[in-house]
C-alpha cells in the first residue's frame, strides 16, 4: 500500500506542476537519454529557460 501511495504523490506532484507550467526535468533527462544518448543535456537552468521561452513567446503578438 505504500508503494501505490508513494507512486499516486508523484503522479499528483507531476499534474500539478503541468497545471502550473513547472517543466518536468526529470521526464526531460530520461527522454533525452532514450533517444539523444549522444549528446549531453541542457543543465536544469537552461531547461527551464527554454521552457519558458518556449511557452511565452507564442505570446508575443498577441492581445489576449
Amino acid at each position: 500500500m505504500g508503494r501505490e501511495l508513494a507512486q499516486a504523490g508523484r503522479y499528483l506532484t507531476q499534474s500539478l506542476r503541468l497545471m502550473v507550467g513547472v517543466p518536468d526535468y526529470g521526464s526531460y533527462l530520461a527522454h533525452h537519454q532514450a533517444t539523444h544518448p549522444d549528446r549531453a543535456p541542457m543543465s536544469y537552468e537552461e531547461f527551464f529557460r527554454e521552457r519558458q521561452a518556449a511557452r511565452y513567446s507564442a505570446r508575443v503578438g498577441k492581445c489576449c
